[in-house]
């Protein structure tokens, strides 16, 4: 650690959806920055002047090693496709799994006397597979099914047996649904809903409408990645899940959104519509999954703490605001 005892803190895909969050509460931190992504990552107005923005590919060889040179932490949040468009091979397999490896080459590479570095990773709670209950606690044996999930279990094993051979503190944070409207971006089906229901659109929901997902809000999230930095000795070498630890119907969903655009908008709430699953429908698509937290609460005090109504509140406001 360097530059008056600061620790460098690298966050990879500092503009996405979740890095945004992040960076923007981590610069009230006492951390040296250092954002890299492919998009030009925003600076908080509030962040300290020496904050390091880099505009990097990092499927490209050797950019790993050099955004990540001298890190004292590196928060990796990139992110390509998810459970249904993901792909095998490529640049896909390159960002979701292949970075990780490149993360743990390039920091054994430069081993300093001290503690290890920490390496956060963003997983999916979505990793355990279809043929558990719907109700995970992150005990269960893992059986992915689609190639996203078999990438981001591979880049966790990675980061698991590195953490073994003391090259690295890695802790992985197997996040389940999240939704909001980040300070860059928004991405996901809330989103995508939000918008339409904005738009008069009709909202359209696959069967009945009864499969139920863990709803975290982006803010919380963030939250969980800043509680991990905290307790990285404690949670290193192993996956931890987080959630709120509640399932919410798509209906239920999908209903809330409509109502809540309707105030907005003047008009009577969009309706929402059946339809059958379409045919690139994975096997993860039909599965409820709601994410126990309690062993990540027990090691470091996070639970998600903004309500679902209040939380999708917030995210049509900010939809509705860009529209104008």
């Amino acid at each position: 650690m360097s530059d008056r005892g600061r620790p460098l803190v690298v966050v990879l895909g500092a503009s996405g959806f979740v890095g945004s969050a992040l960076v923007a509460k981590l610069v009230a931190r006492r951390v040296r920055l250092r954002l890299v992504a492919r998009r030009p990552s925003p600076v908080p107005c509030d962040a300290p002047r020496d904050v390091d923005v880099r505009r990097a590919d990092l499927a490209v060889p050797g950019q790993v090693a050099e955004a990540v040179a001298g890190a004292d932490v590196v928060i990796n949040l990139l992110l390509h496709g998810d459970w249904r468009t993901a792909t095998n091979g490529g640049a896909v397999e390159k960002v979701n799994c292949g970075v990780v490896g490149d993360i743990v080459q390039a920091l054994r590479a430069e081993r300093r006397p001290g503690p290890p570095p920490v390496v956060l990773f963003a997983g999916s709670t979505s990793q355990v597979g279809r043929r558990v209950q719907a109700r995970i606690d992150g005990t269960e044996p893992d059986d992915p099914e689609t190639p996203y999930d078999r990438q981001k279990l591979a880049a966790e094993r990675v980061l698991a047996a590195a953490t073994a051979q003391g090259v690295v503190r890695g802790v992985t944070l197997r996040l389940p649904t999240v939704f909001g409207a980040a300070p860059a971006a928004d991405r996901g089906v809330v989103a995508v809903m939000a918008r339409r229901a904005l738009a008069g659109e009709p909202l359209t929901m696959w069967g009945d409408g009864g499969v139920e997902r863990d709803l975290l809000y982006v803010g919380d999230a963030a939250e969980a990645f800043l509680a991990a930095l905290g307790r990285a000795h404690a949670l290193a070498g192993r996956h931890w899940l987080v959630g709120t630890g509640r399932g919410t119907s798509v209906r239920h969903l999908f209903t809330a959104i409509a109502e809540i655009a309707s105030a907005y908008t003047g008009a009577e709430p969009v309706p929402v519509i059946s339809t059958p699953p379409p045919d690139g429908a994975t096997l993860m698509d039909p599965k409820s999954v709601v994410a126990d937290p309690a062993a990540f609460h027990r090691r470091t005090g996070w639970t998600a703490r903004v309500p679902l109504d209040e939380a999708l509140r917030r995210t049509v406001s900010r939809l509705a605001g860009q529209r104008v």
